[in-house]
């Protein structure tokens, strides 16, 4: 079985050059923005097909699977990686009751 990382990353690519560098589907020149745009706007993937009749179902899980793996690398980026302020201060407040 695929996961959704080995799908999007067979099927999502970046070229130099190509759109400006930005994510597209695979042997085309669509970029996965614009397949989320139209799907943020009208879920209803036949709208989409209309308008790119060489995309494939496989092609939009594939942009929704590389949306959602950029997502998660978002949120683990913003995670915290000191000790919160409140730990901090009761420490120091500790030490300098001790010294003094």
């Amino acid at each position: 079985m695929i996961t959704k990382q080995q799908n999007y990353q067979e099927r999502i690519v970046r070229i130099p050059g190509l759109v400006g560098g930005k994510p597209v589907v695979k042997g085309t020149r669509i970029p996965v923005e614009i397949v989320l745009q139209y799907l943020a706007y009208d879920p209803d993937v036949n709208t989409l097909f209309a308008a790119f009749p060489r995309l494939t179902l496989a092609d939009v899980k594939a942009c929704l699977a590389y949306a959602e793996a950029l997502g998660k690398k978002e949120n683990r980026q913003a995670q915290p990686t000191t000790k919160p302020a409140a730990a901090h201060h009761r420490n120091r407040s500790t030490n300098h009751a001790a010294i003094n």
